[in-house]
């Protein structure tokens, strides 16, 4: 079996500038998608246009249409589809693949309705017998930025270590450093709910507000994201990582981010539909907050800004009342609910 050949399920903007840093790394590697004239630029032009604008890609990625070739005689795959494609995409896996596979996967979201994070979602898929073991690598990382090789810093997490630490060394260059966690639940959570807080980011933009509003807002957005995180399980610190508010900075704050641009037009009063046919990419944050509307009412934790972003969204709210009505709340102390979640830690 080669272990210097890798493949990256998922073509997008994030897949490929994995395979770049993969390919930086001496790996042989097989890029696959479902979209045969992007396969065939990938492998003819050595670019992804529509994804990557200006990068050029190196000869030992190979874009791979057929995902039977592209498992052939693999260690690892790496998962890069959204969220919506991660059930569909283990099930085509499952179909062609009869031997352990190492999976990392790479996907920042929340399954509405089931609410199951993306490894649980992998691992109800895949049975045991071809699951040899699965990570999650998550943190502050924009494609547009990581393909050109700026520093970036990221974090893996499995409930093995071993693996989380294979996945740190196929990763970690000068370019792109890779940290462990063992905390897969506050990992995945981070790199989801900041999609939420990214998203009224960018209506706060798109309304005007300045530096003050979104201070506020990724304060409070980072303290109900913690809320939720250590009720499910997670544990408070790994929300001051990488994983958590090095995410949500980026997210908050970067042009690159898909969920900013989105909530940018929102609050420039264009509607939802019109938004995502415009953006022509998988908004993240928008499947994460009915799901984490979802998850407030189970676990039974106030989620504020969650709440008025799932009313926009899905109900129609105006922005800027949602924004009033955040303002109008009852007077709280800053720290309420916050010692509590600590203390069921410590």
């Amino acid at each position: 079996m080669s272990k210097k050949t890798i493949a990256v399920l998922g073509a997008g903007s994030w897949g490929t500038a994995l395979s770049i840093v993969l390919a930086d790394n001496g790996f042989q590697v097989r890029l696959w998608g479902n979209k045969k004239g992007q396969i065939d630029e990938i492998n003819t032009s050595h670019t992804n246009a529509f994804y990557l604008p200006g990068i050029q890609l190196q000869s030992a990625i190979t874009g791979i249409f057929s995902l039977e070739e592209a498992l052939d005689d693999i260690d690892t795959a790496v998962l890069a589809v959204p969220t919506k494609a991660v059930r569909d995409v283990c099930r085509q896996v499952k179909a062609v693949r009869k031997s352990p596979l190492s999976i990392i996967h790479v996907t920042k979201g929340i399954e509405p309705g089931s609410l199951m994070r993306i490894s649980e979602m992998i691992e109800e898929e895949m049975p045991e017998s071809l699951l040899r073991d699965l990570t999650v690598l998550s943190g502050p990382s924009h494609a547009e930025e990581v393909s050109l090789r700026h520093p970036t810093t990221v974090t893996v997490s499995s409930k093995k270590m071993a693996a989380a630490k294979k996945a740190q060394d196929i990763f970690m260059n000068s370019n792109f450093r890779v940290y462990t966690n063992p905390d897969i639940i506050g990992v995945e959570l981070g790199g989801s709910l900041k999609n939420i807080i990214a998203l009224a980011a960018g209506i706060l933009d798109g309304l005007g507000y300045g530096d003050n509003a979104k201070a506020a807002l990724m304060t409070r957005g980072l303290a109900e994201i913690a809320r939720l995180g250590t009720k499910m399980g997670a544990n408070p610190l790994t929300f001051l990582g990488l994983a958590g508010i090095g995410d949500l900075i980026v997210t908050c704050t970067s042009v690159h981010s898909r969920n900013w641009r989105a909530g940018n037009m929102l609050g420039k009063g264009k509607k939802l539909d019109d938004v995502l046919e415009q953006m022509g990419m998988v908004v993240e944050g928008v499947r994460t907050t009915k799901a984490a509307y979802q998850l407030s009412s189970r676990y039974e934790v106030k989620m504020p800004i969650t709440d008025a972003l799932y009313h926009v969204l899905f109900e129609g709210l105006d922005p800027k009342e949602a924004v009033d009505n955040l303002m109008g709340r009852l007077k709280k102390h800053e720290m309420e609910g916050l010692m509590d979640m600590l203390g069921e830690q410590y």
